[in-house]
């Protein structure tokens, strides 16, 4: 979906040219991978961050195209509202340092870009949602203007016969809304983390992913209010979800065949079998034709790109052409601070290296409805939540994270992390699970403290974003 389309509108043999391309591209990926066609063996790490293009009242500021034109870097690049822009990161092969060359790409990065921010009379910010962004900030007046993001509104409300979007989420309090375009969409950004693995050892990788993806977003979330609401810890997964909602098809239940899902179930054998579950269960929704060669299966990643699984499969390239799978880990909110994100980063490259070699597999000693009713529960109550694990006990999130910290740093250690990264970025896990302040928590007690003031409330937590301090030592 990063790539921008020539035209908006489609004809019925569009759509059947593309689903024939589309089938015979999954065949022939399918049968690569069973002759052993994936010999990239390397694990490599990478990330793409959402922020948010603010004025200096806190407000989104519409501002994407100049502002990209100004920066000029070729890894940042638009986002579906014109407030929101994507900082994308070189891969680093998983090793010593790692880690800590991706932050320091990120905050070079991030310096440039604020200050080119600063000099728009704009700024730069880090959150899941905005606790002041109201409703008549997501227009489709706000949409970027890209043939892309105009072509998935129009073909999302068609195969909805053009019946409006229903968000409907319960947490604390509740909100109700009914939406004609996706642009609520626009309202959630993410920290996604990219995890290169050799083929043959992509499902144990993929299923590991899905396991801690409850731990993760508990110690993590960062999105609790929407529209001067408290929803959910992490409100981004049911409105993220039901933003694009087309419903059930291909024989799945409505959840499972979401566009935006937890999946329908673990995989076997292969990352592979995920992208014929794409052909069966999925109709196309932008038939564009592509001239890119069927070696590159261009049908099967655009396909793809229209599938938003929380933990989503991919094909790549690397520079010489080399095809390999990676796992996309998408349940992570954008924020609160750069240093946050990545001790989250370590947590999972380490937490899901840690289950991927665990025998027997956890995916073999723990449900997949399982699996997904922890998210869920994660996504809604964070650190309160009641998490099933491996041996079938059930624990609240704070007790099972402090039990799988250690295991995830032994498992940063044996991907070849630097002694010195481990101590750094747990040592700021554990602090944070020590006194319970995710990104969440603090946006609700200061909430509360300031007489429910969102605009009060996102200046304190961008005064604390600038500092740099990592959240849990946020007054």
């Amino acid at each position: 979906m990063g790539q921008e389309i020539a035209r908006t509108a489609f004809t019925e043999a569009d759509f059947a040219t593309f689903s024939r391309r589309l089938r015979e591209e999954t065949a022939r990926l399918l049968e690569f991978g069973r002759r052993g066609g994936f010999r990239d063996e390397r694990r490599v790490a990478g990330f793409e961050l959402e922020g948010w293009l603010l004025d200096h009242a806190g407000l989104p500021c519409p501002i994407n195209e100049d502002y990209l034109e100004r920066l000029a870097d070729p890894m940042v690049v638009p986002e579906l509202a014109r407030f929101n822009v994507e900082f994308n990161g070189t891969p680093q092969l998983i090793g010593p340092g790692a880690l800590t060359a991706m932050e320091a790409e990120l905050a070079s990065t991030c310096r440039r870009a604020q200050a080119v921010a600063h000099a728009m009379d704009a700024q730069l910010a880090f959150i899941g949602i905005p606790p002041n962004l109201r409703e008549a900030d997501l227009t489709l007046a706000a949409m970027s203007p890209m043939n892309r993001y105009v072509a998935l509104n129009e073909q999302v409300i068609r195969q909805r016969a053009g019946q409006p979007l229903h968000i409907h989420i319960e947490g604390e309090e509740a909100i109700d809304l009914g939406r004609a375009d996706v642009m609520l969409e626009a309202a959630t950004t993410s920290f996604q983390l990219h995890l290169q693995v050799p083929e043959r050892d992509s499902a144990r990788y993929y299923n590991a992913s899905l396991i801690c993806c409850a731990p993760l977003l508990a110690l993590a979330a960062n999105s609790p209010l929407l529209f001067g609401r408290r929803l959910w810890l992490e409100t981004r997964i049911p409105l993220f979800e039901q933003s694009v909602e087309l419903g059930g098809y291909g024989g799945l239940s409505d959840t499972e065949a979401r566009r935006v899902s937890f999946g329908s179930g673990y995989v076997q054998t292969s990352l592979l079998e995920l992208f014929a579950e794409n052909l069966a269960v999925f109709p196309v929704l932008l038939p564009i034709s592509l001239a890119e060669p069927d070696e590159r299966f261009p049908h099967v990643r655009l396909h793809n790109g229209a599938i938003w699984r929380w933990v989503r499969p991919l094909i790549g390239f690397d520079r010489t052409g080399e095809p390999h799978v990676r796992i996309e880990q998408r349940v992570l909110p954008s924020g609160p601070t750069l240093i946050d994100m990545m001790a989250n980063a370590a947590f999972y490259f380490g937490l899901v290296h840690a289950l991927a070699n665990l025998w027997p597999p956890p995916e073999a000693r723990l449900a997949f409805t399982t699996a997904r009713r922890n998210f869920y529960l994660a996504a809604r109550l964070g650190l309160e939540a009641e998490l099933v694990w491996l041996d079938g006990v059930s624990r609240p999130a704070r007790r099972l994270l402090g039990e799988l910290l250690p295991l995830a740093r032994e498992g940063l250690l044996r991907l070849g992390a630097h002694e010195q990264e481990a101590e750094r970025y747990f040592g700021l896990l554990e602090a944070r699970l020590s006194c319970g302040q995710t990104g969440a928590a603090w946006l609700l007690r200061r909430w509360a403290q300031c007489g429910h003031d969102a605009c009060a409330l996102m200046a304190d937590y961008l005064e604390n974003q600038r500092s740099g301090a990592p959240v849990h030592e946020w007054a």
